[in-house]
């Protein structure tokens, strides 16, 4: 696994250049970071006052005040980043008049810190006059969800949008480097997506030897959705960006797989915390050369009863199954990592087609049973009405994306998310795998 690693720094490096650092005790970085872009500084902190947190953010403190930096510390966003937490983050920035937010956190804060900077950059009167917003939303996030939102604001104002320097805390979403931000609905229980190369934050900080003390269930949660990152991206992958999706992808998985299997035994193996940060890292990669598709879609409607990481991992198996007759190469690729890792038991060679794709999400539904994860809706509390809410964000056009990264994309004029996602979210609930088309 030596090699693996290695192998992802190196992945990570030739990506992220001089604008990541990564490691083990590398957080003093971070007002070096912050001093490129500004020194007055709105300082973002999850879990504000809880024990864990009280280290890294003395650590963070001192970077910053070496470096001069003035700042203000303010709690993060709550798991999901509600909308709200948003609002409360962008009001505090504006007040501090603040140059840069740090973000020192997991992907709720980061999320939120990233859309707290676009309402700081631009002004509604901006919003009406180029996004076409209603009065009513005009000074909300609400016309940035969608892909590119924020591209068009700053290519006809001229303006970048206001640094974030994200400094993760948690092997998960890969937030501290993407161009993604999720944010909750809390009233209708729905996430919404912003997808825009604009918020990738200019600066970014892991420091994974602060993972060991993480939740044994926030670690499972967070290496799943890193998993659901490289899988749905490598199972949509596609011409020439194919090569570079599989390489990341397959690294990705297998360290993530590795990584679960030895911090289940020692939840304070480094190594394993390692192969986590670094396989998540690589999550995050795998969504900036490709993309998402049908359980993260679905897991935008599952918040009230699964983290985001569970959903996605409840959900995948059945999509691949779905479409194993058009991915047979990422099936062999993945279904090589889950059988050498023991949740494969039977010869795969002989096998292609349909029957691949069972032998495969069977071994990704042993594997979450081996992590103590539910294996169906069903079993995780959902009913008949989150299937009906899965089905309604999938025609949603803000949302499209997801459809489109299919490896077959689903057409909802045509009738594709009835036709096709409605018996695979049957399946899902029941766990009767022959109910997918």
């Amino acid at each position: 696994m030596k090699e693996a690693i290695d192998r992802a720094r190196k992945v990570l490096k030739d990506w992220k250049g001089d604008s990541y650092t990564f490691g083990e005790d590398v957080l003093e970085v971070t007002g070096n970071y912050v001093r490129r872009y500004g020194g007055k500084v709105t300082l973002a902190v999850t879990e504000l006052g809880q024990a864990w947190i009280e280290q890294p953010l003395e650590r963070v403190k001192a970077s910053l005040k070496a470096k001069g930096v003035i700042f203000e510390t303010v709690n993060g966003a709550r798991p999901n980043a509600p909308r709200e937490d948003v609002y409360r983050i962008s009001l505090q920035v504006a007040r501090f008049k603040s140059e840069v937010i740090v973000a020192l956190g997991g992907g709720s804060t980061i999320d939120a810190a990233k859309a707290a900077a676009v309402l700081n950059t631009y002004s509604p009167e901006e919003v009406r006059t180029i996004l076409g917003a209603g009065i009513g939303d005009a000074d909300s996030i609400e016309p940035y969800f969608g892909s590119d939102t924020v591209t068009r604001m700053k290519e006809k104002t001229g303006r970048e949008v206001m640094p974030v320097v994200a400094v993760q805390t948690a092997a998960s979403s890969g937030a501290h480097l993407t161009k993604y931000s999720n944010i909750t609905d809390p009233v209708n229980g729905q996430k919404k997506l912003i997808v825009d190369e604009a918020i990738v934050p200019p600066a970014a900080v892991f420091d994974y030897k602060i993972t060991i003390d993480s939740p044994i269930s926030l670690t499972l949660d967070g290496a799943l959705d890193g998993i659901a990152h490289a899988w749905e991206t490598f199972m949509g992958a596609k011409g020439s960006s194919y090569e570079k999706v599989k390489e990341v992808a397959q690294l990705c998985i297998q360290l993530l797989v590795y990584g679960l299997q030895r911090v289940k035994k020692d939840a304070k193996d480094l190594e394993g915390r390692t192969a986590l940060g670094l396989g998540t890292d690589l999550g995050g990669y795998s969504i900036m050369i490709g993309g998402t598709s049908g359980p993260h879609l679905g897991s935008f409607s599952l918040i009230d009863i699964l983290t985001h990481g569970r959903a996605c991992a409840l959900l995948n198996p059945y999509y691949t199954v779905l479409f194993a007759p058009v991915i047979q190469e990422q099936l062999r690729v993945v279904g090589a990592i889950f059988k050498e890792a023991g949740y494969i038991k039977g010869e795969m060679r002989n096998l292609s087609g349909r029957d691949l794709g069972l032998a495969v999400a069977r071994g990704m539904i042993a594997f979450a049973k081996d992590m103590n994860f539910p294996t169906t809706l069903k079993e995780a509390g959902a009913t008949r009405a989150h299937i009906e809410r899965m089905l309604t964000a999938a025609k949603n056009p803000q949302l499209k994306t997801k459809l489109q990264n299919m490896p077959t994309p689903m057409d909802p004029e045509k009738g594709d998310v009835d036709r096709l996602m409605r018996p695979v979210l049957e399946a899902a609930f029941t766990g009767n795998l022959s109910l997918i088309p």
